[in-house]
């Protein structure tokens, strides 16, 4: 595995900055939510040239990272009780 968790497929990591930080893009949700959410990338590989074009191909390894700015209190509920393990290491 590469940096990034993209899997080795002949390709070359592509080393990467932003020019400006991500947006958060608001949604707001038919059941009153509003959450909202944005992109980071993760990593950047070049995988060869387009055998039709031949422009670069490039895949790239992102994740969304989503908050919640309104929840209706219709939508929350109380926590279920975990049981007595709770807190314990999972390794015995």
């Amino acid at each position: 595995m590469m940096p990034g968790g993209i899997p080795p497929q002949g390709g070359e990591l592509v080393e990467f900055e932003t020019e400006e930080e991500p947006k958060w893009v608001t949604v707001k949700l038919k059941d009153g939510a509003v959450i909202q959410i944005k992109m980071e990338i993760v990593a950047i590989m070049r995988s060869g040239n387009d055998q039709n074009t031949g422009l670069p191909l490039y895949m790239v390894q992102a994740t969304n990272i989503i908050r919640l700015m309104k929840v209706p209190k219709e939508l929350m509920q109380k926590p279920s009780h975990l049981d007595d393990s709770r807190g314990q290491n999972l390794y015995r």
